[in-house]
């Protein structure tokens, strides 16, 4: 697989600053049907600072009983952000993610601005359509030699 992250990620992310209202985060997933935002900088907007996912909502404050009106993105975001390059190979990104076990993966340009988003359901659907056009070139390549032996 030699695809880059620029030819498959998603480049629309949805994004929230640190100041944002845990229960603001929550209405901003629902709106965007996404599990993830990545917090970005306040005055640079596209500088991603890190990423608040449906889970660190639930298990930092649902199971805690916690009220999601007090706490903010920048309370329960992961900061350990692993950043992505656009030109990164789909191979190495699955790498990044299996060694730093993460289920998404921010995608910044040289300069750090936010590009978009990379999650193991865009690499398992890209995965699923190259194994399809091998499955495809195989069944032809059975037809061609049915045909050449008649």
């Amino acid at each position: 697989m030699t695809t880059q992250l620029k030819d498959f990620a998603s480049s629309v992310v949805a994004v929230v600053e640190p100041d944002a209202s845990a229960q603001m985060v929550a209405q901003v997933m629902r709106k965007h049907h996404v599990g993830a935002l990545v917090v970005v900088d306040a005055a640079e907007k596209t500088r991603p600072l890190g990423i608040v996912t449906d889970r660190d909502l639930v298990l930092e404050l649902v199971a805690e009983g916690l009220d999601p009106a007090v706490f903010t993105a920048g309370d329960i975001m992961s900061i350990d952000l692993v950043l992505a390059n656009p030109n990164m190979d789909a191979t190495d990104a699955v790498h990044l993610m299996n060694t730093h076990q993460l289920r998404r993966l921010v995608i910044a340009d040289d300069e750090g601005r936010l590009v978009g988003i990379v999650t193991m359901e865009d690499v398992l659907e890209l995965l699923a359509r190259e194994l399809a056009e091998l499955a495809s070139g195989l069944l032809g390549a059975k037809d061609r030699e049915a045909r050449q032996r008649l």
